[in-house]
């Protein structure tokens, strides 16, 4: 039985990826911080067959005894401070979480595998983020690094660091340099989730209108759940390399809007979403991401399955039945 451990198991790709994992007969062990975490509960409840082992991205002898502890064929690494808004209003934490956290995992791997002789194969999560201002489209694996965020340097350094460990050390350390996916377990402060939640309540009477930035915005959209079956194919390669993970076409917030929407049969939504591009603007906004993911789909065999209106009315009609459930309450 082979072994996983998996950082930030409690987001939406480490629920996906825990998912998977076990159903494949994997011994599955989810790396989260403290004993009291509030997600512990959700992940427990989710995916019951995980192992929980505690510690900290930022501390590496935590890391190192969540080694010990779990003693893993396949490390992923999908922990990190992923909403890229925040990352301006706490750079710092930013950069020791996404970007310090991920040399912590891999010289936490290092030192193990020193001294266990137990090669552990690595997974490392980044982001299309790191391309930021596009010097390509369509982005792939060569496209030269312009990150527009505090975020994006972060996953930039964690990127060059998972490379550099692979050639330095031949460490089997890839990147899946993944373009934005979405699930109905995706976090409420997202655009996303925000356009599918607020459409749900607004089509219950819960709620009159939506406010969001620019409408035109464009972004390469796809499932988790057919991203976290990349990382996992990834890691069943002979040699570890790097690889975009996209559908290769990308829509806009408007289409966004008319999918889910028409989710709920609302044909005429223009009443009811207000454009205030002052309250959303970025410091540095990113202009057009779309991904390439030719590599992938031969090297990996790798394809999504899930189309970009399938994924919005899935997350349309997950949060019209969360609603209907909180309804009650509220």
């Amino acid at each position: 039985m082979k072994r996983a451990l998996i950082t930030g198991i409690t987001g939406q790709d480490g629920l996906y990826l825990a998912e998977l994992l076990l159903a494949k007969g994997y011994e599955v062990y989810g790396f989260m911080r403290g004993q009291n975490n509030p997600k512990r509960a959700l992940l427990e409840h989710i995916v019951p067959g995980v192992h929980i082992v505690t510690g900290d991205i930022t501390d590496l002898p935590s890391i190192v005894r969540a080694l010990n502890a779990s003693r893993p064929d396949e490390f992923y690494n999908l922990g990190a401070i992923s909403f890229v808004a925040y990352s301006w209003e706490n750079a710092h934490l930013t950069t020791e979480v996404t970007g310090t956290g991920v040399l912590n995992a891999l010289e936490a791997i290092r030192l193990y595998s020193a001294s266990s002789d137990h090669e552990v194969r690595f997974y490392q999560a980044s982001s299309s983020e790191m391309f930021g201002k596009a010097q390509a489209v369509p982005q792939n694996e060569e496209t030269l690094l312009w990150p527009r965020s505090p975020y994006g340097v972060a996953k930039a350094f964690g990127h060059h660091m998972t490379i550099n460990y692979r050639e330095s050390y031949g460490m089997h350390a890839s990147s899946g340099i993944l373009f934005n996916h979405e699930s109905p377990r995706r976090g409420p402060e997202f655009v996303t989730r925000k356009v599918t939640r607020a459409v749900a309540r607004i089509s219950l009477g819960l709620q009159d209108s939506l406010t969001l930035g620019n409408l035109e915005a464009k972004r390469d959209w796809g499932f988790a759940g057919d991203y976290v079956e990349a990382m996992w194919l990834m890691l069943q390669q002979d040699e570890a390399d790097d690889y975009v993970i996209s559908t290769g076409e990308t829509n806009t917030i408007r289409t966004m809007l008319d999918v889910a929407f028409g989710a709920v049969g609302i044909s005429d939504w223009s009443g009811l979403v207000e454009e205030n591009h002052a309250k959303f603007v970025r410091p540095a906004e990113v202009d057009l991401l779309i991904g390439d993911s030719s590599k992938a789909h031969e090297k990996l065999g790798w394809q999504p399955k899930v189309s970009f209106v399938e994924l919005i009315t899935m997350m349309v009609e997950a949060d019209v039945a969360e609603q209907k459930a909180l309804a009650p309450l509220a």
